[in-house]
């Protein structure tokens, strides 16, 4: 109970970005003809933020099955975090692995990895943070749609920046070292040019798959 408290309460920081980010989405969500326990119900099951709003974007043009193809693309980058954080989870039942993927977050990853990595990370701490980001979307997600009648246009006041920088204050926190920096350019210059030439959001994966397997050989190399 000490480890999941010290989870929770590590996600106060991150607190402010994913309310503004919440409501940002449930604004989205009520013009796109959610009603707001719509809105909360897509939070609680999808829990998803960047897939979400795909899915908002796509809501009234594209059928079922494209927006479910799209938004898995886009949830790709789990298998990602997943396998980076697996080695931590190696003695825990099947049980609790799941528990902890279900409300796996960008956000509750960075703190749970950063914790393990300084060595004092655990289950309880994971779990932790996972709930504390997921109570914080929730909320604000049916806040923003309660208040999304009232600001037609969200955007107009910025509140659209807050999901990039909100990743980038998470990335800083991972940049140690020259290996890191190279590996985190090299993404962002593959996620710009495959942007250009790759359909949907593809471009995440092959710019995180890419600079992924760069980075094991650049460490490879490093340590010979």
């Amino acid at each position: 109970m000490s480890a999941f408290r010290r989870g929770m309460v590590s996600t106060l920081p991150l607190a402010p970005g994913v309310i503004a980010f919440g409501l940002l989405y449930g604004m989205m969500a009520r013009q796109v003809g959610f009603q707001p326990w719509e809105a909360l119900a897509m939070s609680a099951v999808v829990h998803a933020g960047s897939a979400q709003f795909v899915a908002l974007e796509m809501w009234n043009t594209a059928s079922a099955a494209t927006i479910i193809l799209t938004t898995w693309v886009v949830n790709l980058r789990h298998l990602l975090m997943g396998a980076s954080i697996a080695p931590y989870l190696s003695d825990l039942s099947a049980r609790w692995k799941a528990l902890l993927a279900l409300w796996m977050s960008d956000e509750s990853y960075a703190l749970a990895i950063t914790a393990y990595e300084a060595g004092h990370g655990s289950a309880g701490y994971f779990l932790g943070a996972n709930l504390g980001v997921a109570l914080v979307w929730w909320i604000s997600s049916w806040a923003g749609a309660l208040l999304g009648a009232a600001v037609p246009d969200p955007t107009q006041y910025g509140l659209d920046l807050v999901f990039p920088l909100a990743f980038l204050g998470l990335l800083i926190s991972f940049l140690k070292d020259r290996l890191h920096v190279a590996v985190a350019v090299l993404a962002g210059l593959l996620a710009l040019a495959c942007i250009q030439v790759l359909p949907g959001k593809w471009y995440v994966i092959v710019a995180g798959l890419v600079a992924s397997a760069a980075g094991v050989w650049l460490e490879d190399v490093q340590q010979r």
